[in-house]
This record gives C-alpha cells, sequence and structure tokens, in this order.
C-alpha cells in the first residue's frame, strides 16, 4: 500500500533531489518547479545517442522519493522492452505513453465532482478509500506539493507533469477495482488467497470478509453439490467399458438412493471452508512477508509463490476431510451412518494413512491452477484495460465475473488430470478389489486402458457448475457483505 501512496504522501514525507548542482541539504530540495516534459525526457536521456543507462547519473531537479541514484534504474526496468539494461528513444516514449494513460485514469477516479480539478476535499476522500485517513491540513500539503499556481487544486497538466516520470507500479484504483477475488467460488480448493488493506486488518474488517466469502462459498457449493458428486462418480467409475453420461449419472444416483443421495458428501464438504480459509489467509500473510515484497499488493510472481504456499499448508491442514468428502460422495446407501462412522472405518480398517491417499497429486495441481489461474485473469485484465479503459478503470461486474470464471476455467483445465489421479486414490479402497496403486502408476494404468481422453473423466459436469457457481458465490457475498458490515470497495 505505501508504494501506491508515494504519489500522495511524498509531499510530507523527507524527499531526495537527483544528484544535481543545488546547495544545501542533500536529502531535501523545496520549491523547485516540476519540469515540463520536453525538459524532462532531455534531462533524463542525458546523451546524444538517444539511449539511456541504468547506471548514468546526469544533473536534474526532478523530485523524487526514495534514493535518487534509483529512479533511473526504476524508469529503464519499466521501459526497456527488450531487456538490454538500456532505454532508447522508442522504448522511453512508449513508457510515457503507457504510463500516462493509467496517471489519466487515476486523476478522473480521483476527481469526484468531475470538474476537471482535484481539491484537498477529493484527495481525504479518495484516500480514505484506500483506508488511509488523512486530515484537511495533510491533504492541502500533499495539493501544494503539486499545484504550481497557487489555486489549492490541480488540473491534469500539473498532475500529469508532477507524476510523469515516476514509475508507480499499483495503480490504485486499477488494484481495487481488479483485484482477483476468491469470493469467484466454483467448488474447488487451489484457490490463491485473497488480500486485506492494512486498515482492514487493523479494524478486524477481514474476518468479515472470510465470514462472508466462506457463507458465499457454502450455498455455492450446497446448490452445484449434484453436479460435484457426478464428477466425482464419473472420476471413479467411468471408462470405456461403463461410459456414464450426465443424464445416466444422475438417473443412476437417483434410482440407488433417492433425490437425498445428490447431496451425499456435501456437508463435510462445506464443513471445511471454514478451516481452510482461516488457514490460507493466516499462512498468505505470513509468507508475504517472508517474500520480502515492500508492497501491500504482491506482484504477480510474488503472489503465485505465496499463494501456492499458503495454498499447500492449508489443504495439508484439512486433507483428511477431503478424503472423507471424496468417501461419503461415492457410498451407497446404509454404508457410513455418518462422517464419524465412515471416519473410524476407513481409520480401522486402512490406518491413519488412508487420509493421506492422493496428497502429492493433489499439493502439485495447486501450481498450475494457481499459476493459469492469475495469468489468465492478469491478461484478460490487461487487455479489457488496453481496449476499453478510456474515462474509467471500472470493468463493472459483468467482466469480472466474466475474467474470473474463464481464468477459473483454465486453471481446473490444467490441473484436472492431477485431480482425477487423487480421487481415484482416495477412493482405492471403496472399489473391491482395487489394488494400491501409485500417482505415476495410476497415469501410466489411465493413458494405457482409457488414453488422454480417460484424463479428464467428469469434466463436463465439472465445467457445468462453474457459472452457477460464481453467479451464486457473488450474489450471496454481496448481500452478506451488507448484512455484516463490511464496505464496498
Amino acid at each position: 500500500m505505501l508504494q501506491m501512496l508515494w504519489p500522495f504522501l511524498s509531499s510530507f514525507l523527507p524527499r531526495a533531489g537527483c544528484q544535481g548542482s543545488r546547495e544545501g541539504n542533500d536529502n531535501e530540495v523545496r520549491g523547485t518547479p516540476a519540469p515540463a516534459r520536453g525538459d524532462q525526457m532531455s534531462s533524463f536521456l542525458g546523451k546524444q545517442d538517444g539511449r539511456a543507462e541504468a547506471t548514468e547519473k546526469r544533473p536534474t531537479i526532478l523530485l523524487v522519493v526514495g534514493p535518487a541514484e534509483q529512479f533511473p534504474k526504476k524508469i529503464v526496468q519499466a521501459g526497456d522492452k527488450d531487456l538490454d539494461g538500456q532505454l532508447d528513444f522508442e522504448e522511453f516514449v512508449h513508457y510515457l505513453q503507457d504510463h500516462e494513460k493509467k496517471l489519466r485514469l487515476v486523476f478522473k477516479s480521483l476527481d469526484k465532482k468531475n470538474d476537471g480539478r482535484i481539491d484537498a476535499q477529493e484527495i481525504m476522500q479518495s484516500l480514505r478509500d484506500l483506508g488511509v485517513k488523512i486530515s484537511e491540513q495533510q491533504a492541502e500539503k500533499i495539493l501544494k506539493s503539486m499545484d504550481k499556481n497557487g489555486t489549492m487544486s490541480i488540473d491534469w497538466n500539473e498532475w500529469r507533469d508532477y507524476h510523469l516520470l515516476h514509475p508507480v507500479e499499483n495503480i490504485p484504483e486499477i488494484i481495487l477495482y481488479w483485484k482477483h477475488s476468491t469470493i469467484f467460488d466454483v467448488g474447488e480448493n487451489l484457490t490463491v488467497p485473497d488480500e486485506f488493506t492494512v486498515e482492514e486488518r487493523q479494524t478486524g474488517m477481514w474476518w468479515r470478509h472470510l465470514v462472508a466469502g466462506g457463507g458465499a462459498g457454502a450455498v455455492s457449493r450446497t446448490c452445484t453439490a449434484p453436479l460435484d458428486r457426478l464428477k466425482v462418480l464419473m472420476q471413479v467409475h467411468a471408462s470405456r467399458s461403463n461410459n456414464m453420461c450426465i443424464v445416466g449419472g444422475f438417473t443412476q444416483m437417483i434410482r440407488e438412493g433417492g433425490a437425498k443421495s445428490l447431496w451425499r458428501g456435501n456437508g463435510i464438504n462445506v464443513l471445511k471452508i471454514a478451516p481452510e480459509s482461516a488457514i490460507k489467509f493466516m499462512a498468505y500473510e505470513q509468507i508475504k512477508r517472508l517474500v520480502g515484497s515492500d508492497q501491500e499488493t504482491l506482484r504477480i510472481h510474488e503472489r503465485l509463490v505465496a499463494g501456492s504456499l499458503a495454498g499447500a499448508i492449508a489443504q495439508s491442514s484439512i486433507y483428511p476431510m477431503e478424503v472423507l468428502k471424496t468417501r461419503m460422495a461415492l457410498r451407497k446407501t446404509g454404508q457410513y451412518s455418518g462422517m464419524l462412522d465412515c471416519a473410524r472405518k476407513i481409520l480401522a480398517r486402512e490406518g491413519m494413512a488412508a487420509f493421506y491417499k492422493g496428497y502429492v497429486p493433489n499439493m502439485l495441481g495447486i501450481i498450475p491452477y494457481a499459476g493459469i489461474d492469475l495469468a489468465v485473469y492478469e491478461t484478460l485484465k490487461n487487455a479489457w484495460l488496453q481496449r476499453y479503459a478510456v474515462n474509467s478503470a471500472d470493468p463493472g461486474v459483468f467482466v469480472l465475473l466474466a475474467c474470473g470464471t474463464m481464468s477459473s476455467t483454465c486453471g481446473q483445465l490444467a490441473s484436472y488430470p492431477l485431480a482425477l489421479v487423487r480421487t481415484r486414490m482416495q477412493a482405492q479402497a471403496s472399489i473391491e478389489g482395487a489394488p494400491e496403486v501409485t500417482m505415476s502408476s495410476l497415469f501410466r494404468q489411465i493413458l494405457r486402458t482409457e488414453g488422454a481422453f480417460g484424463l479428464y473423466r467428469g469434466l463436463a459436469p465439472n465445467f457445468m457448475k462453474v457459472i452457477p457457481a460464481v453467479s451464486i458465490s457473488y450474489v450471496v457475498y454481496e448481500n452478506l457483505k451488507i448484512t455484516l458490515g463490511v464496505q464496498s470497495r
């Protein structure tokens, strides 16, 4: 969050100027007017060959936050497309055009009155939306740092000239709208955890978000439980000789145990949401500190690492419940009297190791799922921003739902073979006479007897539940937020 707020907070934090000929304190430069864009470009490029090097130090009076010698490096890193450590004129112009577009989006989001100017009240409101409370005097100090004509408000030109050569990586408005939220619950447990602001953590608002997300997940999974159970049955029992279809699968379930049997295994599926979400969030917060990022919002590769590790920790903690869910979904009428009876019988017949069958493919599945999910979401987000974000970065609910659905679907498609092998390993003892097999031997057996298609048994009902699950999750989540007093961001 601090890095997102540097442009705002720079007026009352110590500031450093790039090396130059000004006398006085090297750590603070005051009263220096913002240079024009042409002067900025020429003073930065320095060399007459039209190239700028990260190691080159040129005299300039540009105000920057942080160590002055790092400022040119940030510009080079942000605009260096061919990764040669240098910034030619074409790359620099491309960087300026891209950065100016982002700055215009942020300016329009700050301009609450739509009058083309930003005043102290609008800055206070925008920072409050980000969870940062400042006084009117502090807001006026922020304005004075950018206000060149003394009007106590800034127009687009003043905003652009002040921020144009400050390579902000996280634009606050875009981050808030586009945060990849785990409320898009499709009944899978491999999602990357959500992030919360400092304000939300300090006020305890984070647990309300978790409760709202957990409640939304419980309702969503209950509504789509018949499709989830059908998927498990097809993963375990379907084969070339037993070509179970969707209609035939539902008919078989109802004939064997009535309509109520469609929800077998759903109880424990709902029960594990709360501990899994809490452990995942707590682990994610600790791993974020170990990753070493100085940003409130992690970059995509950092989030992939932190999210995958947090998911692995959470899954390790609740994995026996995953095995119980599979066994309960596959049970015949009267086989178990309940979850505790199922757990006792598994422990007595197969030992403690039975509760961790399929653990390895489940852990391996987290990485492709989370990685592809995040990568596709970022790609769709950037494509939408480049094409349609003219006056606002707000994509609207439909676009967010569509991007979340597409990215989750692609993630599931990549990790599905591992999920199928995990389910079959979890179900091994429930099939009479089934031999003990390892993950690699099960892969080979499926490919030999069923072909590559066998690795995707049950994919149809799995995809059928994605859109209703996402929609139900979103509606329930928004209503629970209102009930719990959670402010929408």
